[in-house]
């Protein structure tokens, strides 16, 4: 199997009937095929709670999944996309969505574009793999007009690469609106692009599990080369392992909204003073201490998903113990904690002794994790989630090694 049909992510069953439509298109030049197709095909379509349609996703291990949340599909594009962003709206702004799916979060920018813009230019550059991915973002109903806009970019591109042929979407892209459309791996996208261009980067992938090489601290990097200083990176995880990937790729970080799910997003930029709130403690304590915080790597940006998982297992057993706590019951968010649970107090303490931190309650142990005193939930220059992250793992560094005393 090709990477472009493990990467993609719709169910095996829309994705053949939508290429089934596409090629009747182009042999009998009839547009009953695509003009009908929701209406054919409608079980397949998932309606969520703001009245947009996501489709599901192929089974992936074990279990199936809509591409959006279920609390609405475009309001999770303006929610975790669009409101994080701090635009200069006077001035011309360029987004890069990578893996654009059916184009809703790039539907999403142009319509806050066009309620907020006076003299200035939109330019997005959308990402998607899967051709039939994006040909369904003319098949669903448009949940918003900006929609059409984006469909009509997607049409002009699925016919360029002679996967659509008819010409049906009637939207006109506007004069200041530029739209390029790449089906291809992002990775290699990527690498072409200049540096410094983007004032936004949306990242959104369907899981890390599955596509861990669009999280790996090498493509993170290539994000830092093609970012402006003020830009920003969107993404709906809060996975340690990518937030750890943006900070050793030169990015500070902060938590993004929640919206359909328990936990808040991940914002990152090269300027701390576009990102307003701090992570979670103990998720900044686990990052800095724990195996769990091994970013992804994918070293000249072309390994397969199943060798960068690997690689990752292989680190973690590596260095954990040696250069980071055992993230086993979640043992560094105890530092510096009484524990009552004495069953659960001896597996902490277990793990942090190989680390040469006697207990959780510990000169050592007070010592890694005494920044977190001065936490707050709003970050500025001098007190932020990147400073503290970096603080507490040069302290178990030093620990670890003996430095300490």
């Amino acid at each position: 199997m090709n990477y472009e049909n493990k990467a993609r992510v719709i169910n095996d069953d829309i994705f053949d009937l939508i290429n089934q439509c596409f090629d009747e298109e182009k042999s009998s030049r009839n547009n009953e095929s695509r003009l009908n197709f929701f209406d054919t095909y409608n079980n397949y379509f998932v309606l969520t709670d703001d009245g947009s349609y996501s489709i599901n996703s192929k089974e992936i291990n074990h279990k199936i999944e809509t591409l959006h949340t279920s609390t609405g599909a475009i309001s999770e594009a303006f929610e975790k996309f669009i409101k994080p962003m701090k635009f200069d709206y006077t001035k011309d702004i360029a987004i890069l969505d990578i893996c654009a799916g059916l184009g809703y979060n790039s539907s999403a920018a142009i319509d806050d574009f066009l309620k907020n813009s006076k003299d200035s230019r939109l330019n997005i550059d959308m990402v998607e793999i899967s051709a039939a991915t994006l040909a369904c973002g003319l098949l669903v109903p448009s949940p918003i007009k900006a929609h059409d806009i984006t469909r009509k970019a997607i049409e002009n591109e699925l016919i360029k690469q002679d996967y659509a042929t008819l010409e049906l979407e009637t939207a006109e892209i506007p004069e200041n609106i530029g739209i390029n459309v790449f089906i291809e791996d992002a990775r290699q996208t990527v690498q072409k692009l200049e540096d410094d261009t983007y004032d936004a980067i949306f990242l959104d992938p369907f899981s890390q599990n599955m596509a861990p090489e669009l999280f790996s601290l090498d493509l993170f990097k290539e994000f830092r080369r093609i970012i402006k200083d003020t830009g920003i990176v969107a993404t709906y995880t809060s996975s340690a392992p990518i937030r750890a990937a943006f900070i050793e790729a030169d990015f500070c970080i902060g938590l993004g909204p929640i919206f359909g799910r328990k936990q808040g997003g991940t914002l990152a930029s090269p300027s701390q003073e576009m990102l307003d709130i701090s992570l979670p403690k103990n998720d900044e304590i686990r990052i800095a201490l724990s195996d769990v915080g091994i970013p992804f790597r994918d070293p000249g940006l072309n390994n397969s998903s199943e060798y960068i998982l690997e690689k990752r297992t292989e680190e973690r057993h590596d260095k954990r113990h040696t250069t980071k706590i055992s993230s086993a019951v979640k043992t560094p968010i105890f530092l510096a904690q009484e524990m009552d649970d004495e069953k659960l107090k001896r597996r902490v303490e277990r793990n942090l002794a190989k680390m040469n931190i006697p207990s959780t309650t510990s000169k050592e142990a007070y010592y890694i994790v005494e920044i977190e005193n001065n936490y707050s939930e709003k970050q500025d220059l001098d007190n932020n989630s990147r400073k503290r992250i970096l603080d507490m793992s040069e302290k178990l560094k030093k620990v670890k090694n003996g430095d300490y005393s």
